[in-house]
């Protein structure tokens, strides 16, 4: 079992896509850009903002940075708490509290985006920390935000930890650091995915985290 527990926010705590989806139609519209389809549009949630620009839209550096200012003026000010937590969520959270586990919150969004939300839902007292991505920096890899969350708590038992989280960045970045992974079956990843990176597990809702944890 696993004292420390980090958890992705979008996708894992919470199903994001509503505001960020509308966020980025808005954003493509500032630009002059066309509609794009929904599937894209979800590839959006998971990487950090900017790379997303990048890949998915081949954007080049100028373009995907005013994108991303765009995007964050707006998803800030106007939907960033159309994201309902998933049904069980605080549950799993208080049980797990309960329990004695420390929980973070570990997210490629800005960290003080990603405080807002939490506070908003009132799962804030459940975690111990919340850490996520820095607005000046245009990308990063979710295994440094671990390592943060490894070297804040002096943890060198790598056994003792579990990252939890919906899409390949969440499971890629556990596998980098050398911690176990639950996949989030229930979020915007694929579950064939989560398998073929390797998760620990896979859940297919909230409440099944419970069994592993």
């Amino acid at each position: 079992m696993y004292n420390y527990v980090f958890f992705d926010l979008d996708g894992t705590l919470t199903q994001s896509e509503f505001g960020i989806l509308q966020a980025i139609e808005y954003s493509l519209g500032q630009l002059g850009e066309k509609e794009i389809s929904k599937e894209t549009k979800l590839k959006f949630i998971g990487p950090p903002l900017y790379d997303s620009f990048v890949n998915i839209l081949g954007y080049d550096d100028e373009k995907a940075t005013k994108g991303v200012k765009i995007f964050r003026e707006y998803y800030e000010s106007t939907t960033l708490f159309n994201a309902p937590l998933y049904d069980g969520i605080k549950e799993v959270l208080s049980k797990l509290v309960e329990e004695g586990k420390t929980l973070y919150v570990i997210t490629s969004k800005v960290e003080a985006m990603a405080e807002k939300i939490v506070n908003h839902f009132e799962i804030d007292k459940f975690f111990k920390g919340i850490v996520g991505s820095d607005p000046n920096a245009k990308t990063h890899g979710k295994d440094e935000l671990i390592r943060k969350v490894l070297e804040m708590e002096n943890i060198e038992d790598l056994s003792s930890c579990v990252m939890i989280g919906d899409t390949k960045f969440d499971i890629n970045a556990a596998n980098k650091v050398g911690i176990k992974s639950i996949g989030a079956g229930y979020g915007y990843g694929s579950v064939e995915e989560l398998k073929a990176l390797g998760s620990t597990h896979i859940v297919s809702k909230p409440v099944e985290i419970l069994e592993y944890v």
